[in-house]
């Protein structure tokens, strides 16, 4: 079971992955696209089903819809492809495909985190 302070650690490490690809603090979806990672790495299930499980619990955290979850999140994976961060590929394992879907992007993130050794 992961403590409060474990989860800290993984929402600072989350941010920080977040500015390595180009996407800052100042982006409304920063904070929700960050949100959703850290519930995904919690719990992957979650990606099976964003637009019914996922945005919903995101959107009660922030007090606001899906819809504009869902939008936020696609606008900052849209910042981050645009970017292009050396990091990108590292992320995919693979040569870069077209701009990835929302639960794409969120579970190869999750993966990332899910897989790397523990501090």
């Amino acid at each position: 079971m992961e403590t409060w302070h474990d989860g800290e650690k993984l929402l600072s490490d989350i941010y920080d992955l977040l500015y390595r690809l180009g996407l800052t603090a100042n982006y409304t979806g920063f904070f929700r696209i960050s949100y959703a990672i850290f519930l995904s790495v919690e719990n992957p299930q979650r990606l099976a089903l964003v637009t019914k499980w996922l945005y919903p619990e995101v959107a009660k955290h922030y007090g606001t819809t899906w819809q504009a979850v869902e939008r936020n999140i696609r606008a900052a994976v849209t910042l981050i492809w645009n970017h292009r961060s050396p990091l990108l590929p590292e992320l995919f394992g693979v040569p870069l495909p077209p701009k990835p879907r929302n639960a794409q992007f969120l579970a190869v993130v999750a993966g990332y985190f899910s897989l790397s050794p523990v501090a």
